[in-house]
Protein backbone atom coordinates (compact mmCIF):
# COMPACT_ATOMS: atom_id res chain seq x y z
CA UNK A 1 0.00 0.00 0.00
CA UNK A 2 3.05 2.30 0.27
CA UNK A 3 3.08 2.83 -3.53
CA UNK A 4 -0.61 3.86 -3.68
CA UNK A 5 -1.12 7.62 -3.97
CA UNK A 6 -3.83 8.70 -1.51
CA UNK A 7 -3.53 12.44 -2.25
CA UNK A 8 -3.35 14.64 -5.32
CA UNK A 9 -0.02 15.44 -6.94
CA UNK A 10 -0.20 18.98 -5.56
CA UNK A 11 -0.12 17.63 -2.01
CA UNK A 12 3.51 17.36 -1.06
CA UNK A 13 3.71 14.10 0.84
CA UNK A 14 6.06 11.19 0.39
CA UNK A 15 8.24 11.34 -2.73
CA UNK A 16 6.41 14.40 -4.11
CA UNK A 17 9.49 15.73 -5.90
CA UNK A 18 9.95 12.51 -7.85
CA UNK A 19 6.26 12.41 -8.79
CA UNK A 20 6.30 15.97 -10.11
CA UNK A 21 9.49 15.36 -12.08
CA UNK A 22 8.08 12.15 -13.54
CA UNK A 23 4.90 13.91 -14.72
CA UNK A 24 6.95 16.74 -16.28
CA UNK A 25 9.17 14.26 -18.11
CA UNK A 26 6.12 12.34 -19.34
CA UNK A 27 4.57 15.54 -20.67
CA UNK A 28 7.82 16.55 -22.40
CA UNK A 29 8.11 13.09 -23.97
CA UNK A 30 4.50 13.30 -25.19
CA UNK A 31 5.03 16.74 -26.74
CA UNK A 32 8.27 15.63 -28.38
CA UNK A 33 6.62 12.52 -29.88
CA UNK A 34 3.65 14.60 -31.08
CA UNK A 35 5.96 17.04 -32.87
CA UNK A 36 7.72 14.16 -34.60
CA UNK A 37 4.46 12.44 -35.51
CA UNK A 38 5.33 9.34 -33.51
CA UNK A 39 2.06 9.00 -31.61
CA UNK A 40 0.01 5.92 -32.39
CA UNK A 41 -3.04 7.94 -33.38
CA UNK A 42 -0.88 10.03 -35.73
CA UNK A 43 0.66 6.94 -37.33
CA UNK A 44 -2.77 5.41 -37.90
CA UNK A 45 -3.96 8.65 -39.48
CA UNK A 46 -0.90 8.80 -41.77
CA UNK A 47 -1.38 5.17 -42.76
CA UNK A 48 -5.02 5.61 -43.70
CA UNK A 49 -4.46 8.92 -45.50
CA UNK A 50 -1.63 7.55 -47.64
CA UNK A 51 -2.85 4.05 -48.42
CA UNK A 52 -6.42 5.20 -49.15
CA UNK A 53 -5.29 8.18 -51.19
CA UNK A 54 -7.72 8.42 -54.10
CA UNK A 55 -7.09 8.29 -57.80
CA UNK A 56 -6.69 11.98 -58.58
CA UNK A 57 -3.93 12.60 -56.04
CA UNK A 58 -1.44 9.78 -56.58
CA UNK A 59 -2.76 6.70 -58.41
CA UNK A 60 -3.44 6.91 -62.14
CA UNK A 61 -4.76 3.75 -63.75
CA UNK A 62 -3.50 3.22 -67.27
CA UNK A 63 -5.78 3.69 -70.27
CA UNK A 64 -5.66 0.88 -72.82
CA UNK A 65 -6.27 2.32 -76.28
CA UNK A 66 -6.03 -1.05 -78.06
CA UNK A 67 -7.85 -3.14 -75.43
CA UNK A 68 -4.80 -5.14 -74.28
CA UNK A 69 -2.61 -5.22 -71.18
CA UNK A 70 0.92 -3.80 -71.56
CA UNK A 71 4.02 -4.01 -69.41
CA UNK A 72 4.26 -0.92 -67.24
CA UNK A 73 0.48 -0.47 -67.04
CA UNK A 74 -1.08 0.42 -63.70
CA UNK A 75 -4.09 -1.82 -63.24
CA UNK A 76 -6.50 -3.18 -60.65
CA UNK A 77 -6.78 -6.95 -60.27
CA UNK A 78 -10.47 -7.65 -59.64
CA UNK A 79 -12.33 -10.87 -58.97
CA UNK A 80 -15.66 -10.39 -60.80
CA UNK A 81 -17.64 -12.32 -58.20
CA UNK A 82 -19.65 -15.51 -58.33
CA UNK A 83 -23.05 -16.14 -59.89
CA UNK A 84 -23.43 -19.89 -59.35
CA UNK A 85 -23.87 -21.89 -56.19
CA UNK A 86 -21.65 -19.51 -54.22
CA UNK A 87 -22.56 -15.95 -55.27
CA UNK A 88 -20.50 -13.07 -53.92
CA UNK A 89 -19.72 -9.46 -54.72
CA UNK A 90 -16.65 -8.46 -56.75
CA UNK A 91 -13.46 -7.84 -54.82
CA UNK A 92 -10.07 -6.40 -55.72
CA UNK A 93 -6.54 -7.30 -54.70
CA UNK A 94 -5.61 -4.94 -51.85
CA UNK A 95 -2.68 -4.27 -49.55
CA UNK A 96 -3.24 -5.04 -45.86
CA UNK A 97 -0.85 -2.97 -43.75
CA UNK A 98 -0.63 -1.87 -40.14
CA UNK A 99 1.77 0.26 -38.10
CA UNK A 100 4.44 -2.46 -37.99
CA UNK A 101 4.68 -2.39 -41.80
CA UNK A 102 5.67 1.29 -41.98
CA UNK A 103 9.23 2.59 -42.09
CA UNK A 104 11.15 5.66 -43.23
CA UNK A 105 11.77 5.85 -46.95
CA UNK A 106 15.39 4.80 -47.76
CA UNK A 107 15.93 7.79 -50.06
CA UNK A 108 14.06 10.47 -48.10
CA UNK A 109 14.14 9.75 -44.38
CA UNK A 110 11.30 12.20 -43.74
CA UNK A 111 8.75 10.25 -45.83
CA UNK A 112 7.17 6.96 -44.82
CA UNK A 113 6.65 3.86 -46.93
CA UNK A 114 5.60 0.24 -46.52
CA UNK A 115 8.09 -2.55 -45.97
CA UNK A 116 7.70 -6.22 -46.74
CA UNK A 117 6.43 -8.70 -46.07
CA UNK A 118 2.86 -7.35 -46.19
CA UNK A 119 -0.40 -9.23 -46.32
CA UNK A 120 -2.95 -8.94 -49.12
CA UNK A 121 -6.71 -9.33 -49.09
CA UNK A 122 -9.81 -8.96 -51.20
CA UNK A 123 -11.78 -5.76 -50.56
CA UNK A 124 -15.20 -4.98 -52.01
CA UNK A 125 -14.22 -1.38 -52.74
CA UNK A 126 -13.45 -0.96 -56.45
CA UNK A 127 -12.42 2.69 -56.28
CA UNK A 128 -8.81 3.12 -57.48
CA UNK A 129 -6.41 4.04 -54.69
CA UNK A 130 -2.91 3.20 -53.45
CA UNK A 131 -4.16 -0.04 -51.85
CA UNK A 132 -5.44 -1.69 -55.01
CA UNK A 133 -3.23 -0.27 -57.77
CA UNK A 134 -0.54 -2.59 -59.15
CA UNK A 135 1.97 -2.24 -61.98
CA UNK A 136 2.51 -5.03 -64.52
CA UNK A 137 6.27 -5.60 -64.36
CA UNK A 138 8.53 -7.52 -66.70
CA UNK A 139 10.66 -10.35 -65.30
CA UNK A 140 12.14 -11.61 -68.59
CA UNK A 141 13.54 -8.37 -69.98
CA UNK A 142 10.48 -7.37 -72.01
CA UNK A 143 10.47 -3.55 -72.33
CA UNK A 144 7.62 -1.42 -71.05
CA UNK A 145 4.91 -0.80 -73.59
CA UNK A 146 4.97 -4.31 -75.03
CA UNK A 147 1.78 -6.35 -74.77
CA UNK A 148 1.46 -8.99 -72.06
CA UNK A 149 0.64 -12.38 -73.57
CA UNK A 150 -0.97 -15.53 -72.24
CA UNK A 151 1.50 -17.94 -70.58
CA UNK A 152 4.15 -15.19 -70.40
CA UNK A 153 5.83 -14.61 -67.04
CA UNK A 154 5.32 -11.24 -65.36
CA UNK A 155 5.31 -9.62 -61.94
CA UNK A 156 2.86 -7.45 -60.03
CA UNK A 157 4.38 -4.52 -58.16
CA UNK A 158 2.83 -1.87 -55.95
CA UNK A 159 3.18 1.77 -56.93
CA UNK A 160 6.11 3.97 -55.96
CA UNK A 161 6.02 6.24 -52.94
CA UNK A 162 4.12 5.11 -49.88
CA UNK A 163 3.30 1.67 -51.34
CA UNK A 164 7.02 0.88 -51.33
CA UNK A 165 7.23 -0.94 -54.72
CA UNK A 166 6.58 -4.38 -53.22
CA UNK A 167 6.14 -7.51 -55.34
CA UNK A 168 3.34 -10.05 -55.13
CA UNK A 169 4.90 -13.40 -54.16
CA UNK A 170 3.96 -16.87 -53.02
CA UNK A 171 5.60 -20.19 -52.13
CA UNK A 172 4.71 -23.73 -51.15
CA UNK A 173 2.78 -23.89 -47.90
CA UNK A 174 4.38 -25.28 -44.76
CA UNK A 175 3.18 -25.83 -41.21
CA UNK A 176 4.62 -22.46 -40.20
CA UNK A 177 3.90 -20.45 -43.36
CA UNK A 178 0.40 -20.63 -44.81
CA UNK A 179 -2.82 -18.65 -45.00
CA UNK A 180 -4.23 -17.91 -41.55
CA UNK A 181 -7.84 -18.97 -42.10
CA UNK A 182 -7.83 -21.52 -44.91
CA UNK A 183 -4.31 -22.93 -44.26
CA UNK A 184 -3.71 -22.83 -48.02
CA UNK A 185 -0.73 -21.40 -49.89
CA UNK A 186 0.02 -17.91 -48.63
CA UNK A 187 0.22 -14.84 -50.89
CA UNK A 188 2.09 -11.75 -49.68
CA UNK A 189 4.09 -8.71 -50.79
CA UNK A 190 7.88 -8.79 -50.56
CA UNK A 191 10.66 -6.32 -51.31
CA UNK A 192 12.95 -8.45 -53.49
CA UNK A 193 11.82 -9.69 -56.91
CA UNK A 194 12.85 -13.32 -57.44
CA UNK A 195 11.30 -16.47 -58.91
CA UNK A 196 8.70 -16.50 -56.13
CA UNK A 197 7.29 -13.29 -57.66
CA UNK A 198 6.76 -14.75 -61.15
CA UNK A 199 3.18 -15.14 -62.36
CA UNK A 200 1.57 -15.92 -65.71
CA UNK A 201 -1.83 -15.25 -67.24
CA UNK A 202 -3.82 -18.32 -68.32
CA UNK A 203 -6.93 -18.22 -70.49
CA UNK A 204 -9.97 -18.96 -68.32
CA UNK A 205 -11.65 -21.46 -70.69
CA UNK A 206 -9.71 -24.77 -70.58
CA UNK A 207 -11.15 -25.88 -73.94
CA UNK A 208 -9.67 -22.85 -75.73
CA UNK A 209 -6.55 -22.44 -73.60
CA UNK A 210 -4.11 -23.97 -76.07
CA UNK A 211 -5.36 -21.84 -78.95
CA UNK A 212 -4.90 -18.60 -76.98
CA UNK A 213 -1.33 -19.31 -75.87
CA UNK A 214 0.88 -16.44 -77.00
CA UNK A 215 -2.03 -14.10 -77.75
CA UNK A 216 -2.23 -10.68 -76.02
CA UNK A 217 -4.14 -10.47 -72.76
CA UNK A 218 -7.32 -8.41 -72.99
CA UNK A 219 -8.22 -5.85 -70.37
CA UNK A 220 -11.43 -6.26 -68.36
CA UNK A 221 -11.74 -9.90 -69.50
CA UNK A 222 -11.73 -13.04 -67.36
CA UNK A 223 -8.36 -14.74 -66.93
CA UNK A 224 -6.44 -16.91 -64.48
CA UNK A 225 -3.34 -15.67 -62.65
CA UNK A 226 -1.14 -18.70 -62.05
CA UNK A 227 2.01 -18.84 -59.92
CA UNK A 228 4.97 -20.02 -61.99
CA UNK A 229 6.75 -22.01 -59.26
CA UNK A 230 3.81 -23.78 -57.62
CA UNK A 231 1.38 -23.79 -60.58
CA UNK A 232 -1.43 -22.65 -58.26
CA UNK A 233 -3.88 -19.95 -59.31
CA UNK A 234 -4.63 -16.84 -57.31
CA UNK A 235 -7.98 -17.26 -55.54
CA UNK A 236 -10.38 -15.09 -53.56
CA UNK A 237 -11.68 -17.12 -50.62
CA UNK A 238 -15.11 -15.67 -49.95
CA UNK A 239 -15.83 -18.25 -47.25
CA UNK A 240 -12.86 -17.04 -45.19
CA UNK A 241 -13.36 -13.49 -43.95
CA UNK A 242 -10.55 -11.72 -42.12
CA UNK A 243 -10.60 -8.56 -40.02
CA UNK A 244 -8.21 -5.84 -41.18
CA UNK A 245 -7.62 -2.21 -40.15
CA UNK A 246 -9.90 -1.34 -43.08
CA UNK A 247 -12.80 -3.65 -42.17
CA UNK A 248 -13.86 -7.14 -43.21
CA UNK A 249 -12.16 -8.51 -46.31
CA UNK A 250 -11.79 -11.83 -48.10
CA UNK A 251 -8.69 -13.91 -47.62
CA UNK A 252 -6.53 -14.44 -50.72
CA UNK A 253 -4.47 -17.54 -51.37
CA UNK A 254 -2.80 -19.42 -54.21
CA UNK A 255 -4.95 -22.47 -54.83
CA UNK A 256 -6.70 -23.84 -57.92
CA UNK A 257 -10.35 -24.72 -57.33
CA UNK A 258 -11.77 -27.10 -59.95
CA UNK A 259 -15.38 -28.04 -60.58
CA UNK A 260 -16.74 -31.38 -61.80
CA UNK A 261 -15.71 -30.52 -65.37
CA UNK A 262 -12.07 -29.85 -64.37
CA UNK A 263 -12.54 -26.14 -65.00
CA UNK A 264 -11.47 -23.40 -62.63
CA UNK A 265 -14.20 -21.93 -60.45
CA UNK A 266 -15.24 -18.29 -60.09
CA UNK A 267 -12.85 -17.71 -57.19
CA UNK A 268 -9.90 -18.15 -59.60
CA UNK A 269 -11.21 -15.69 -62.23
CA UNK A 270 -9.63 -12.22 -62.36
CA UNK A 271 -9.94 -9.07 -64.45
CA UNK A 272 -7.12 -6.70 -65.39
CA UNK A 273 -9.09 -3.49 -64.90
CA UNK A 274 -7.84 -0.25 -66.45
CA UNK A 275 -9.16 3.31 -66.50
CA UNK A 276 -12.15 4.28 -68.58
CA UNK A 277 -10.90 6.11 -71.73
CA UNK A 278 -13.88 8.46 -71.62
CA UNK A 279 -13.56 9.31 -67.93
CA UNK A 280 -10.08 8.56 -66.65
CA UNK A 281 -10.80 9.35 -62.99
CA UNK A 282 -12.76 6.10 -62.67
CA UNK A 283 -12.03 2.54 -63.66
CA UNK A 284 -13.65 0.76 -66.58
CA UNK A 285 -15.39 -1.58 -64.13
CA UNK A 286 -17.00 1.34 -62.31
CA UNK A 287 -18.47 2.60 -65.57
CA UNK A 288 -19.91 -0.84 -66.27
CA UNK A 289 -21.61 -0.94 -62.87
CA UNK A 290 -23.62 2.21 -63.63
CA UNK A 291 -25.46 2.38 -66.95
CA UNK A 292 -28.01 4.88 -68.21
CA UNK A 293 -31.21 3.40 -69.62
CA UNK A 294 -33.76 5.43 -71.61
CA UNK A 295 -37.37 4.40 -71.02
CA UNK A 296 -40.40 4.84 -73.27
CA UNK A 297 -41.12 8.38 -72.03
CA UNK A 298 -37.67 9.55 -73.05
CA UNK A 299 -36.38 10.05 -69.51
CA UNK A 300 -33.12 8.49 -68.37
CA UNK A 301 -32.90 6.07 -65.48
CA UNK A 302 -29.59 5.05 -63.85
CA UNK A 303 -29.43 1.35 -63.08
CA UNK A 304 -26.74 -0.78 -61.52
CA UNK A 305 -25.48 -3.67 -63.60
CA UNK A 306 -23.00 -6.39 -62.68
CA UNK A 307 -19.40 -5.41 -63.42
CA UNK A 308 -18.38 -8.67 -65.11
CA UNK A 309 -16.65 -8.63 -68.47
CA UNK A 310 -16.63 -11.98 -70.11
CA UNK A 311 -14.24 -12.80 -72.88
Amino acid sequence: MASVRTYKASVRVGNWKEDVTLEEDSLKDFLRRRERGELTVQKISVLRQNILKPYVFQVCLSVSRDGFVHFGDTIMLVNPGGTGLDPHDPCSLNIIADLSDMRSHPQTSSDLCLQGPCQVGGANSLKPCVRNAFIVTSVDGTPDGEMLRYEQSFGLRTTAGFAGELYLASDHKTFQKCAKKSRLQEVSLVEQCDFLCWWRVVYFDPQERLEHEGYPVQVNAKALVSHCKTNQCLAALVNHVIWTPFGQEYELAAHTFLDSHKAEQDSNHWLFVTADPGQEEQSFLQRQQVSVVTNENGSQVVTNTPGVADS
